[in-house]
């Protein structure tokens, strides 16, 4: 099923759809982020802290060190989730 799965996608689109997966999957997990978080940040997650596990503690310290480089949409979903605030955002 997956090689039938992976013969349609480029091979980022596989790597996206994964991680995606993953994300999905973990958010049973205390602490987990809300799925429009999830939605919002996968790019940004998957650019600047891939290397920790979704859900965490290691994930939330690298989105707030690249704070500044995240994308405006993945940073409006964390400010309404409440992961972070605007008063934080708007002093970076």
């Amino acid at each position: 099923m997956i090689a039938t799965l992976a013969t349609g996608l480029t091979r980022g689109g596989l790597i996206v759809a994964l991680a995606m997966g993953t994300m999905a999957l973990t958010t049973a997990h205390a602490g987990a982020f809300s799925a429009s978080v999830e939605a919002r940040c996968a790019g940004d997650y998957l650019a600047y802290c891939s290397q920790h596990p979704v859900n965490g503690k290691g994930v939330r310290s690298c989105m707030r060190r690249n704070g500044r480089r995240l994308s405006k949409r993945c940073v409006n979903a964390l400010v309404a989730a409440g992961e972070v605030s605007k008063r934080e955002v708007s002093s970076r």
